[in-house]
């Protein structure tokens, strides 16, 4: 697994924990859902400028973001309403 991937994988696991669709998660925190959702899916390279706005919008460290932890994989569940 990639760090972009490792990155998709906590932010979607932030957003399990809070209950919420792509739409309804990034619409709270008025992030850009398109963009975010690609992120998401780790398909594209953040800057670090970034990692730092998400982790301080998400009151977590940049390296929370970027470590890989086993217990924050969400595959067999769906929480999205619906797709941006």
């Amino acid at each position: 697994m990639d760090v972009k991937q490792i990155i998709g994988m906590n932010l979607k696991y932030i957003r399990y924990q809070k209950g919420l669709s792509q739409e309804k998660f990034y619409a709270k925190y008025h992030l850009s859902c398109k963009y975010f959702s690609s992120i998401e899916r780790g398909e594209i390279n953040i800057g670090v400028e970034t990692l730092q706005a998400l982790a301080e919008t998400f009151h977590i460290s940049m390296a929370e973001l970027v470590t890989f932890d086993k217990n924050k994989i969400i595959n067999k569940h769906r929480i999205d309403e619906k797709n941006c």
